[in-house]
């Protein structure tokens, strides 16, 4: 197994020095699945679906774009990243589920893998937020890494 990066030589937790990275573009993008329910997807009109808190996919969308660049303040050992990008996508993927997908993109010495993933899970769970008195077994599932580029190597899921 692959030395985890986040410890010292002690085992303690430490935040990964990357100054001696070049800084290269890298791209990352991640995906998870909402399953709202047949009965809550069919209420979607022109590719959106609203109810009293507002426009339900929309407001998801933003909420991701702010979970990529508030990363590193959720998940402690991230480093601060200057996004070039950041895109949130949310398509039905059957009768009863939406995708989640999110693109974050960086110039600079670490991999985005953990902005693009955040940025999916806070998509999902604004969609949990919104729609959880229609529905409160609403399921968030399959979090993952797709594609990542640049930095030391590529990754495609």
């Amino acid at each position: 197994m692959a030395d985890l990066s986040h410890l010292d030589e002690c085992n303690h937790p430490r935040m990964v020095d990357v100054s001696a990275k070049a800084e290269t573009v890298r791209i990352a993008t991640a995906s998870c699945l909402v399953i709202l329910g047949r009965e809550l997807l069919s209420q979607m009109d022109d590719g959106e679906l609203r109810n009293k808190k507002g426009p339900v996919l929309q407001t998801a969308i933003l909420a991701g774009i702010t979970g990529t660049k508030k990363t590193s303040d959720l998940i402690p050992l991230c480093h601060p990243l200057p996004l070039d990008s950041a895109r949130i996508e949310i398509t039905p993927h059957d009768e009863e589920s939406l995708l989640v997908t999110a693109t974050a993109k960086t110039s600079s010495r670490t991999g985005v893998e953990m902005e693009a993933l955040t940025g999916a899970s806070v998509a999902a769970l604004t969609l949990y937020d919104m729609c959880k008195a229609a529905n409160p077994a609403i399921v968030i599932s399959d979090l993952k890494l797709i594609t990542k580029t640049g930095g030391k190597s590529d990754y495609q899921a």
